[in-house]
């Protein structure tokens, strides 16, 4: 028995043979590829449900901070002191809670320093030469915790103790549900020049002998308790980022009273502060729609050959954040534009030296609003007052309502495209890192994925919409060949704890984001997948989800069964390589009789009993086809994949026909589909546009030839999606 379809898009008529049910029981393998996700997904329940959503029972913890803390600029050096309020949501009565000490990765003893491989290569940087020691003091690069005391808010003291990157404090009685609890904690650290580190916070030390501090991870953090993982304390070896819960920020910091501050939040003492100028700047920046300074070139200039007279004290504060960073230093500028979001107004601003300039005055805010509009574009509308880029010498980095990122122009401030085009994409994907994972707040120590993959792949479509050509890295599916063509010992699975990746930014990042990208704009569909990817931030803003949370959410507003692509892209290291196999021509005769080209004997008459078998209504179905193709199509690299085949005819017109993943759920290594048609063709092409990411088109083209040459001729005359 065989079904047939007429396509409404391409007019060309396409015969599906029925299979055994031999096959359908998988004996083709096919059956394996579409096996739905089972033991791979948690049960469903009432606080995460079977659709993705937040179930009735949801719940979550918060902790708010109160902190006080001071910057030495001629020791390099951070003193604090917090308090901690912890607000227990869960249903559990905690008897402790634990702490995150992220500084205690520099300790010479850390897990991750010991742990560390490493060769010596010629020409090594000074950051590689350091990150050789795993137990000797190496200056400027040892650090970790200082932890002075850690007491009730009345001051009695509470047991701790300390675990390499996490701290258990043991609270003076129970902490029922629904209830709070206060703790203090006290402590130093000594901040790392970033150049020798690589840490993700640091200070430079520039030419004038002035220094610029970007400090994070820099206060001991309440790890997350949630319903799916209990205490997220899992130590911090470098790669697996950070998980935090939400909560309202008090932060008050002691600087040099010449330096200008950054930082999460709003300023919250600009009278004492701010000079009377500067606040008149600051207002009229968010009333603009283009670029003002605050503090301009020349007052910058100014500053770092000037004196400081004591300290200033900057406070800020912060609602419904996760984390909490800061930047200090007498040599910044300041410029800001305001954007409107959802009606509200939102400061966009840049804090960077003079010898920054004239790249970052040019491009860094213009990215920072550019990134705004268009992630709430995609996502949710943003959420908060201000958004902050600021320079330094590391590699991007971000924290709610600010991040940090690295590019400069050459020191006579010329600079090429590489560059350029380095700043506004760093600047887009540090800001972007808001939506995923500040404010959707997913697990970063155990699922890079989650937020750096969906974060470039929004990220992506945010340079689309800067520019059609510019020169993205990470989404056109042709850019993640290399990777998938690594042997499969190279690879891991996207869905691989971060500490285990050997190639984290081509698994996390771009595997991630272009499988994402993929879905889109060719399994699922423009509209619909973004209706989707704006309900899964739409459900989980604010919130932990995880990654079955995603899977399911997606389906469940695409009524698209994509267990097969989950378990291909996510949990599998196979492939895109589909070929065409081989093509066969028959013509059709005026009384339906075959006259077959380049046929053998025997294919001759299977065909001619086709026709010859069929009535009256299969010979109208037929229409006024002169032509009918059998394309067969292998599976080599082992991920199924939509089939996307092209037909030339030889008059110069082309039709593209589009037949969904399913055709493998039968027989996963090989399909053989007919086409008839009124006209002849002259060529076959697959992919012809490389939406897949196939990593072999040489063999995509039919009758076998130049596959590139094919595919340019093509895309030569075709806009590229």
């Amino acid at each position: 028995m065989s079904h047939r379809i007429r396509s409404a898009v391409t007019g060309i008529v396409i015969t599906v043979s029925a299979v055994t049910t031999l096959a359908a029981q998988g004996g083709q393998g096919g059956a394996d590829r579409f096996r739905q996700l089972g033991t791979e997904l948690p049960t469903p329940g009432t606080t995460r449900t079977a659709s993705g959503a937040p179930g009735r029972d949801y719940w979550q913890n918060r902790v708010d901070y109160t902190i006080d803390v001071t910057l030495d600029d001629v020791r390099q050096q951070i003193t604090g002191r917090e308090v901690i309020t912890y607000h227990n949501q869960s249903p559990d009565t905690l008897r402790f809670v634990w702490v995150q000490l992220d500084q205690n990765i520099h300790e010479a003893g850390s897990i991750s320093n010991l742990t560390r491989n490493g060769r010596l290569q010629p020409g090594a940087n000074p950051q590689a030469i350091t990150m050789l020691a795993s137990t000797d003091s190496v200056p400027g690069w040892i650090g970790g915790y200082r932890i002075a005391s850690v007491t009730t808010p009345l001051g009695a003291a509470l047991r701790k103790t300390i675990v390499g990157t996490m701290m258990r404090v043991d609270l003076d009685a129970p902490l029922a549900p629904k209830a709070s609890r206060g703790l203090v904690i006290t402590w130093s650290y000594p901040i790392l020049e970033t150049r020798l580190s690589g840490a993700r916070t640091g200070w430079e030390k520039f030419a004038d002998g002035n220094y610029s501090y970007n400090v994070a991870q820099w206060f001991p953090r309440l790890a997350v308790y949630s319903d799916n993982t209990g205490w997220q304390h899992k130590q911090f070896l470098g790669s697996g980022e950070f998980t935090l819960p939400f909560g309202n920020y008090v932060v008050r910091i002691t600087v040099p009273s010449d330096h200008i501050v950054a930082a999460t939040g709003t300023l919250a003492n600009a009278m004492t502060a701010l000079t009377v100028t500067q606040r008149q700047r600051l207002a009229a920046a968010l009333a603009s729609d283009s670029i003002r300074h605050i503090v301009t070139p020349a007052d910058a200039k100014a500053a770092e050959s000037g004196t400081p007279r004591g300290t200033r004290t900057w406070e800020f504060r912060a609602t419904d954040v996760r984390d909490f960073a800061f930047a200090s230093s007498r040599k910044f500028i300041w410029d800001g534009r305001g954007v409107t979001i959802a009606g509200k107004r939102v400061l966009a601003q840049s804090y960077y030296p003079n010898e920054a300039n004239p790249l970052w005055g040019e491009y860094s805010t213009k990215a920072v609003a550019h990134a705004l509009v268009t992630y709430s574009k995609a996502t949710i509308a943003y959420p908060y007052p201000q958004a902050t880029s600021v320079h330094w010498n590391g590699s991007g980095m971000e924290y709610p309502m600010i991040c940090f990122n690295p590019r400069r122009p050459r020191p006579d401030g010329s600079y090429d495209d590489a560059t350029k085009f380095g700043l506004i994409s760093v600047v887009i994907h540090e800001v972007g890192h808001n939506f995923f994972p500040m404010i959707v707040n997913s697990d970063e120590r155990q699922w890079t994925w989650m937020d750096e993959g969906l974060n470039s792949y929004t990220q992506f479509l945010s340079e689309q919409e800067w520019d059609r050509a510019y020169p993205s890295r990470r989404g056109p599916p042709r850019n993640v060949i290399d990777y998938m063509r690594l042997e499969q010992t190279q690879q891991e699975p996207i869905m691989t704890n971060s500490e285990s990746v050997i190639s984290l930014g081509n698994n996390a990042y771009l595997k991630a984001a272009t499988a994402l990208n993929i879905l889109r704009q060719t399994v699922v569909g423009d509209s619909l997948f973004d209706m989707a990817f704006r309900e899964y931030a739409r459900r989980w803003a604010f919130k932990h989800p995880a990654p079955a949370d995603f899977f399911r959410t997606i389906e469940d507003v695409t009524a698209v069964d994509l267990d097969w692509y989950w378990r291909g892209w996510f949990y599998g290291v196979d492939n895109v390589n589909l070929a065409i196999a081989g093509s066969r021509e028959f013509r059709l005769g005026a009384n339906a009789a075959i006259v077959a080209d380049s046929v053998t004997p025997a294919e001759r008459s299977r065909v001619a009993s086709f026709v010859g078998g069929l009535d009256a209504a299969g010979r109208r179905a037929l229409g006024g086809a002169t032509y009918v193709y059998e394309v067969d199509i292998a599976n080599k690299g082992g991920l199924v994949m939509p089939i996307i085949l092209t037909f030339m005819y030889e008059d110069g017109t082309d039709r593209t026909v589009r037949i969904p993943a399913e055709v493998w759920r039968v027989n996963a290594s090989q399909v053989t589909k007919a086409f008839t048609t009124d006209r002849k063709v002259k060529e076959i092409l697959l992919d012809a546009l490389e939406e897949t990411a196939d990593t072999d088109i040489s063999d995509n083209v039919w009758p076998r030839r130049d596959a590139p040459s094919a595919f340019q001729r093509f895309k030569a005359r075709t806009v590229v999606p």
